[in-house]
This record gives C-alpha cells, structure tokens and sequence, in this order.
C-alpha cells in the first residue's frame, strides 16, 4: 500500500487525490441570481451532499479563485437563496458549458440552450431542463481556511424549500424517486463523468 501525508502534498495533489477517491459525486447545478437582480449565474458544483433531513439542509464547498468568492457564493450571501438542479444525461453537455469563467454580469446561461422558469415566492429562476429542482434559503455559509488563514472554499448550507419532480421521474403513489428515469451524471476525477450503472440490493440487519 502507499501512503502520503496529505501536510506533505500540494493543493493540486491533494485535490487530484480527493477527486479520485471519493467517487462517484453527486452534480448540484446552482443557479444564483446576482446584485444586479437581472444576471441569472448557473454552475455545477460536485463537492455537493446531504447533510441533515430535520431540518432537511445540504451542503455546497465552493473553491474560491485566488481567494476570491465566485459568483455563487457571493449571490447566495447577498439573495439568501439558490436553486439546486439534479443533473440528468439528456442536458449533462450544457451544464458543462457553464463552468467556463465569466465575468459575474454574463449568465452562464446565455452560453447554453437551456431554458429558465420562475420560481413562486423566489427571485431566481430555475433551469426547466431539470427533472429534479430543491429551491433552497440560504442556511449558512462557513469559510474555510488553509493553513495560511486564508479562506480558500465557501461552504454553502442550503436549506431545501421545495422539491420539485418531474413527473417522469417520480413515483406519485409511493413517493419514491425513480433513478433509472431520472439517468443522473456524476463526477469522477478530471473531466471525467459517469452513469448511474447496476442497482443492487442489501437488506440492513436488524
């Protein structure tokens, strides 16, 4: 086995090891409206997760660039609110699209075929492609420091105010999500992704 100390590795390598460990990860693709109140930025963010369900809040790590928060962090801090997107094959290219950087009065929307809705009792808009929206308020946000005492990630808590499902990929009689519909994209390392792939059952014991 080998083994590094991660205190010995740089950032790169540390972030190389980390995104190829843990996999595969869930895609959230925020939108955020900025200062502005017109600008509607879109992002995919794969350091994305469950963190509690009473209150039913999830968590969002945004890196900052050269310690500058990026548009979604920023918005979420000014508006109090954010719409999270499940990623689905059918529109995986055009999320894509929208990592490229922009200045924060360009939406990356603008750049992609993807369509926006509003949101009752929201500001911002939410992607019509997506079969699966949690509208979300604002929770939290964490700085997180290095070593240096420079913050360098934005932890986003995001507490969910509707789930929204497509008809297609929701099980109205028994309120179950149906991930074979649904066809989810998740991260690997690199610019790599992947499919959903084999389900398999394991009964937990009592």
């Amino acid at each position: 086995m080998t083994i590094f100390k991660s205190a010995d590795l740089s950032q790169k390598e540390n972030y190389k090891f980390l995104t190829g460990s843990i996999i595969p990860r869930p895609i959230a693709f925020v939108t955020t409206l900025a200062e502005d109140g017109e600008t509607v930025n879109a992002a995919p963010f794969s350091f994305f997760n469950v963190v509690s369900s009473d209150p039913a809040i999830v968590s969002i790590a945004v890196q900052r660039a050269n310690g500058e928060q990026k548009d979604t962090a920023r918005n979420a801090a000014f508006t109090k609110e954010l719409n999270i997107h499940i990623v689905s094959e059918s529109f995986v290219e055009e999320m894509n699209k929208t990592a490229a950087r922009l200045a924060p009065d360009v939406s990356e929307i603008d750049k992609t075929s993807l369509h926006l809705e509003k949101v009752p009792g929201m500001k911002t808009p939410k992607i019509s492609e997506a079969n699966i929206v949690l509208t979300a308020k604002l929770e939290q946000i964490i700085p997180i420091k290095n070593d240096a005492g420079e913050v360098v990630s934005d932890l986003i808590l995001a507490r969910i105010l509707t789930y929204d499902f497509a008809d297609e990929v929701f099980d109205s009689e028994h309120h179950y999500i149906l991930p074979e519909k649904l066809e989810p994209v998740a991260r690997l390392a690199g610019n790599d992704y992947t499919k959903l792939g084999d389900i398999f059952r394991i009964e937990r014991p009592n």
